[in-house]
């Protein structure tokens, strides 16, 4: 080979390095996330029609519970400490309830992850719902993602004005009904409505409804996808929880590369050259709602909302190609295509998910059990500290004691309160003998009675330093009782 016939060296400019910044932040790139049909747009649809209706419309659901009872069937009653859900009535004592809702919650979430990563955050989290809506507004008052690029850049118009004061009015509305929905939760809904109409309101709902306006507002309008990226941790979380069969939106690297234009995909599928399907039309990262482009692979960014799989769809089914070219899948099965190996079916029952059902069926089960047996009357017990006990001047001893009964009940009760683990101690209540071992006492309807209880033994049984007894209140027409545990203090 002659020396005219070799190649020239090919010489690589390096890239000119980017100026320095004193910035340690990323700045923001606007997105203007264009709209789009199919399956899984009709499924956030459907829940957000269907979430917003439940959400806005609950509090003026009533529920009878008897006379001198709140009639709304989900209720916060911090006035008086309760909260109502329908048939059930929880006590500030019974905060453990909460407790394992929460629990449930979690658990719930944890199963939704590995099942299908981040669908809470595509599909039912409040920060995807309100955006989508403020969305949906911004693109009714100026347009299509197209139009609103042109206008980004453009001097304002009178009609620029127009559209741009029109959505935000209606943007402030609905923050303004979201803020006012959500104290309607902690008072009767109708009462409140009227107040909040005529400024009669208590000042503490004006607050908290313009704390909630200015939240929504701001979050679903102009925080967005920043939400997503920074504020909200899940994302980091999941990522720990979740393995390899998670179902995650994915883009089918072994048929769409390599990419190129319909008419050169043709070409070189006619040369028996190979020719992926993805034509590079940019279609899955414009109707992102963070920006992600998901042919890079898993992005901390994308919340699988499923609008990228609608988007390619509609373009494969244009252009005569096999539809799922982006779509949910493993990656178990991202890694067998790799290596040219079949695909598996999703596996959903494993360890991971079977303990995650295992957990939420037993919780939920001591919660059902814990509900349909629990007492509708309840005692709490606390002894005296200073003095611990009396010396009286014949020899009996003394403690005192306060105790709260309570009645659960929509009509008021009389119950008997009695003592058990002291044979010969006398129980009475503000100079209340005992008749036949036991003292009356009498609870109006939904109340707790505060009462001070002393409890005396004769001067020729002294008991020991401590002994343990048991206080126990009983409903004698129906036979439900209670009892606490404590101590009859000596020298």
């Amino acid at each position: 080979m002659t020396v005219s016939a070799q190649k020239a060296p090919i010489i690589r400019k390096a890239a000119p390095e980017p100026e320095p910044s004193d910035s340690l932040y990323e700045g923001r790139k606007q997105i203007y996330p264009q709209s789009v049909s199919g399956r899984f747009r009709n499924i956030k649809w459907g829940l957000l029609i269907g979430g917003m209706l439940l959400y806005y419309f609950l509090p003026f659901v009533r529920w009878d519970r008897g006379p001198d009872q709140p009639s709304q069937a989900v209720l916060v009653d911090l006035a008086n400490g309760r909260f109502y859900f329908f048939g059930v009535e929880i006590w500030p004592q019974e905060v453990y309830y909460i407790t394992g809702l929460l629990i449930l919650a979690a658990f719930t979430l944890f199963l939704m992850n590995a099942l299908a990563g981040r669908v809470w955050c595509g599909y039912l989290c409040p920060q995807t719902v309100w955006t989508d809506l403020f969305l949906l507004i911004e693109r009714w008052t100026q347009g299509e993602r197209r139009e609103r690029l042109k206008k980004a850049g453009q001097p304002w118009t009178l009609q620029t004005v127009v559209e741009t004061a029109l959505k935000h009015v209606l943007w402030l509305a609905i923050a303004w009904w979201t803020g006012g929905a959500w104290v309607l939760y902690f008072a009767d809904a109708p009462t409140l409505v009227k107040q909040l109409a005529t400024f009669q309101a208590p000042m503490e709902a004006y607050v908290w409804i313009g704390i909630l306006t200015f939240t929504t507002y701001t979050l679903a309008g102009f925080a967005r996808e920043q939400v997503c990226l920074y504020m909200c941790p899940w994302p980091r979380i999941q990522a720990a929880l979740t393995d390899e069969w998670a179902l995650n939106v994915t883009y089918r690297v072994d048929r769409g590369e390599p990419r190129g234009s319909v008419k050169k995909a043709k070409v070189l599928r006619a040369e028996g050259k190979p020719a992926g399907d993805c034509v590079d039309c940019n279609q899955c990262v414009v109707v992102c709602p963070t920006g992600v482009d998901i042919r890079n692979g898993l992005d901390m960014g994308c919340i699988q909302c499923g609008l990228c799989i609608d988007a390619c769809d509609n373009v494969m089914s244009r252009i005569g190609r096999p539809t799922g070219l982006i779509g949910y899948d493993t990656d178990n099965n991202v890694e067998r295509r790799a290596q040219g190996l079949a695909a598996l079916p999703p596996k959903i029952l494993r360890a991971r998910t079977l303990i995650y059902i295992a957990l939420i069926a037993g919780v939920a089960a001591i919660m059902g059990v814990s509900l349909a047996t629990r007492n509708t009357l309840g005692i709490d017990v606390m002894h005296d500290r200073n003095p611990i006990y009396v010396a009286l001047s014949d020899g009996s001893l003394r403690n005192g004691y306060t105790i709260r009964a309570l009645n659960k009940h929509g009509s008021a009760r009389d119950f008997k309160l009695t003592l058990e683990g002291l044979p010969r101690g006398q129980i009475e209540i503000l100079g209340q003998k005992a008749e036949g071992g036991a003292v009356s006492v009498h609870v109006e309807a939904d109340q707790t009675l505060e009462l001070r209880v002393m409890v005396t033994t004769p001067p020729d049984a002294p008991p020991p330093a401590s002994t343990p007894i048991k206080l126990v209140l009983t409903d004698p027409k129906t036979g439900e009782q209670t009892t606490r545990a404590d101590f009859f203090k000596g020298p």
